[in-house]
């Protein structure tokens, strides 16, 4: 790939730790003259003369003043996170101390890094590709244990080296495609089309894997969200309450004490899922704000991951039942039946509720039966092995090149099929082969870069 970003060849600085005041900050410093710029500042050993990756203790100084004693950390190219020489000032991390070090650095013609700069150097001088540079940033940003696992997974390489061995072997049936072209007037063949026809259905299995993974990523980025949904005084409060383990909705005896939506969020082995406690639906009331939150009940139900339906066992019969699960199948959403005040029935009571395979009973005051309402919730939102070594998409940059890979790999096949000539199909090949490049970086454009890394956090 070329690519102005090339020729960057100056020296940038920036704090790479969270803003404010802390016991200690890191202050990056990356390029040529990083470690000449810090060794005037430093009155500790001579940085220039030791060995890479090593750590100095010493005072940094504003000219004569002492401003503050630091830890150098040192990186000499290509040994480093950039491939630069970089070199880190662990500091003490008050702000004041924090904004003299970098306004120190930067008298001496250093420049405040962009967003995300650190990554794209990294990027650029091919320390890692660029589907690994996007997994740094989905590993800052995670929240879960998932989110981190599936992200460390492709910034270790995962991702890309499935995606790399699939795109050599085409690169190798591309080469002996085009050198029969220079040999067309021999009718010579030098690439197995039955071979290549195997390795074009294993990529399109590959990437259809791949495709269907993005429903898992998805899950895993963004959350999965519940809507807890019934007539007035089901308990819906006091199951979010419950569920959350803190006083949350405000719960009351009288009918339609709900009016809007509340949110919250809860963990689920890794998940988090997004509890929507919503007003009770009751089509008869007269008031006018209750049918506003009615209404909004309605559209929370059907653009959720996941209806939870609170029914009163005191009211639950196999009819009722029958009722609310033809309701919610006309609906065509995904759901769960739950049978909420367990604790108000005789056990004789109890052995006399109907069942069903979606229908869990539980009690949302006593806190009884949570354990395993929460686990349908899982098993009924999220499939696959989510704590596996297997590659989850989660990008949805990764997802569009994939579906473009997945229609250009389809027009190869088909050409095969028909016996196109060696020109066409060799034209169809490289395009698999630029929209596999695209993931990982081998083909990109200055804008595209400069989107992806604006993206990140500075330091990072």
């Amino acid at each position: 790939m070329q690519s102005a970003l090339y020729e960057w060849n100056d020296t940038m600085v920036a704090l790479a730790t969270a803003p404010g005041m802390g016991a200690i900050a890191v202050i990056r410093v990356s390029g040529k003259q990083a470690i000449a710029v810090v060794d005037e500042l430093f009155s500790g050993k001579k940085l220039s003369e030791q060995l890479v990756r090593t750590l100095h203790i010493g005072m940094l100084m504003d000219g004569d003043k002492p401003l503050d004693e630091v830890v150098i950390s040192l990186f000499r190219a290509p040994a480093s996170y950039t491939g630069e020489d970089l070199v880190e000032i662990s500091c003490h991390g008050s702000p004041f101390i924090q904004q003299q070090i970098l306004r120190l650095i930067q008298s001496k013609g250093v420049r405040m890094a962009k967003p995300g700069e650190f990554t794209q150097r990294a990027f650029l001088n091919g320390k890692m590709d660029l589907a690994q540079a996007e997994a740094v940033a989905d590993l800052i940003a995670s929240n879960t244990e998932s989110s981190r696992k599936a992200a460390l997974h492709t910034m270790k390489g995962g991702f890309s080296k499935e995606l790399r061995e699939l795109r050599e072997q085409l690169i190798q049936f591309s080469a002996l495609i085009e050198l029969e072209l220079d040999f067309s007037q021999e009718d010579v063949t030098f690439a197995d089309r039955t071979r290549l026809n195997q390795l074009i259905e294993q990529l399109q299995q590959t990437t259809s894997r791949l495709l269907d993974s993005f429903r898992l990523g998805n899950v895993i980025r963004q959350g999965v969200s519940i809507a807890i949904i019934g007539k007035p005084n089901a308990g819906k409060s006091t199951l979010l309450n419950a569920l959350l383990n803190e006083s949350r909705a405000l719960v009351s005896e009288v009918a339609g004490t709900t009016r809007d939506t509340v949110e919250e969020v809860m963990n689920i082995k890794g998940i988090l899922f997004r509890l929507i406690d919503t007003a009770g639906i009751r089509l008869d009331t007269s008031d006018a704000i209750e049918q506003m939150g009615v209404v909004k009940s309605l559209e929370k139900m059907r653009s959720a991951n996941l209806v939870v339906y609170l029914i009163d066992v005191q009211t639950l019969t196999a009819q009722t039942l029958q009722q609310a699960e033809a309701e919610l199948q006309a609906e065509k959403v995904k759901y769960l039946l739950v049978g909420n005040k367990i604790d108000t029935l005789t056990p004789s009571q109890q052995a006399a509720l109907p069942t069903s395979e979606q229908l869990i009973y539980l009690s949302a005051r006593d806190k009884t039966g949570l354990d395993a309402l929460q686990e349908a919730i899982y098993s009924r939102t999220v499939e696959g092995d989510l704590l596996g070594e297997a590659t989850i998409v989660t990008n949805e940059r990764h997802v569009a090149a994939l579906r473009q890979l997945q229609h250009a790999l389809q027009e190869v096949a088909q050409g095969l099929e028909t016996g196109i000539p060696g020109d066409l199909l060799a034209l169809d090949i490289r395009s698999c082969l630029h929209h596999l490049g695209s993931i990982t970086g081998t083909i990109a454009h200055d804008e595209q870069l400069e989107y992806i890394f604006s993206k990140f956090c500075i330091g990072k």
